[in-house]
């Protein structure tokens, strides 16, 4: 909240979302010295991620909407450059940039990626964001500590409360991002909007860095019905098969269990069995719940900010 403060554009309206039974926030707020900063604050009661963008989400009244988390501090310039991009093109649906992760004063995780929030074509996502470095370009997914969108563009659109999980509900910006990727809208990122990350403590199964059985199968979960949803149906048969077979660290196949199982032991194993139970729940969820999902509105060239 004091980096918004700093923002060399000035925010309109500052949401925050809070638990009901987070009485440390509560108090925090009631005493804060809010001076010019236009906040205000909305209760939820349902625990999880989903939940409180969706609140968020509801009162929102900008032609912009953005998004952090509250282990984040956007940089100074970090909505003039997103009010620029939008502006620039009215075909943008989103934009978003680089999460640098700190521990300290130490970057959590030491690297460069110029591959940043894409999604393969046989299913494998490639996240990133926090290690992109490069030119502002198109891609298939933001992360959720930065990200914006076009208010037309989301238009009738939520988080998708089929996700699992009562915290971190990992991927959920999957769904959203891909389902404006379907109505033809463009979601630019550029590394230099950026925000610093400190990852807080989860209060939830996930608990970051740390193998959880339940965790790792909603992960898996979460993004197997995000894909489903968005993949033609040949696409979804070779993404299963790839799926089982072969999988990813975070989605564990045959290869990867077999790969990993000398250095990872008997969890490697767990692994394998957290993520079969994943896609298989995935998919579960994906054929009972089958239907036009809430699609947002396709470009429309005219639309002003």
């Amino acid at each position: 909240m004091a980096a918004l403060k700093a923002q060399t554009r000035p925010v309109d309206q500052v949401i925050v979302t809070v638990r009901d039974t987070d009485t440390q926030t509560w108090t925090f707020l009631d005493t804060w010295e809010r001076e010019s900063l236009p906040l205000q604050t909305i209760q939820v009661c349902v625990p999880g991620v989903v939940a409180a963008m969706n609140a968020g989400l509801s009162i929102a009244t900008g032609d912009i909407i953005a998004f952090t988390d509250d282990d984040a501090a956007p940089r100074p310039q970090w909505l003039e450059q997103i009010v620029t991009y939008f502006q620039s093109d009215e075909q943008i649906g989103a934009v978003g940039g680089r999460d640098w992760q700190w521990v300290g004063d130490q970057i959590k995780e030491p690297g460069e990626r110029e591959i940043v929030g894409i999604i393969q074509w046989f299913g494998r996502p490639i996240g990133n964001h926090h290690l992109a470095v490069g030119q502002p370009r198109e891609v298939d997914v933001l992360k959720g500590v930065n990200m914006s969108f076009r208010r037309t563009a989301i238009q009738g659109m939520h988080f998708d409360t089929r996700m699992r999980g009562s915290g971190a509900q990992v991927h959920f910006e999957l769904a959203f991002n891909l389902a404006l990727r379907r109505a033809g809208w463009k979601i630019i990122f550029d590394p230099a909007v950026a925000v610093d990350h400190y990852p807080a403590q989860r209060f939830d199964e996930d608990q970051r860095d740390n193998f959880n059985d339940l965790a790792w199968t909603n992960a898996v979960h979460n993004e197997t019905l995000a894909l489903l949803e968005h993949f033609s149906t040949w696409q979804r048969l070779v993404f299963l098969t790839w799926a089982v077979l072969i999988g990813t660290r975070e989605a564990f196949g045959i290869v990867q269990y077999l790969r990993l199982l000398p250095s990872e032991g008997a969890i490697a194993q767990r692994k394998l069995l957290a993520s079969l139970k994943g896609r298989w729940q995935g998919l579960q969820t994906w054929l009972d719940s089958r239907q036009t999902p809430s699609l947002p509105q396709p470009v429309n060239p005219e639309s002003k900010i």
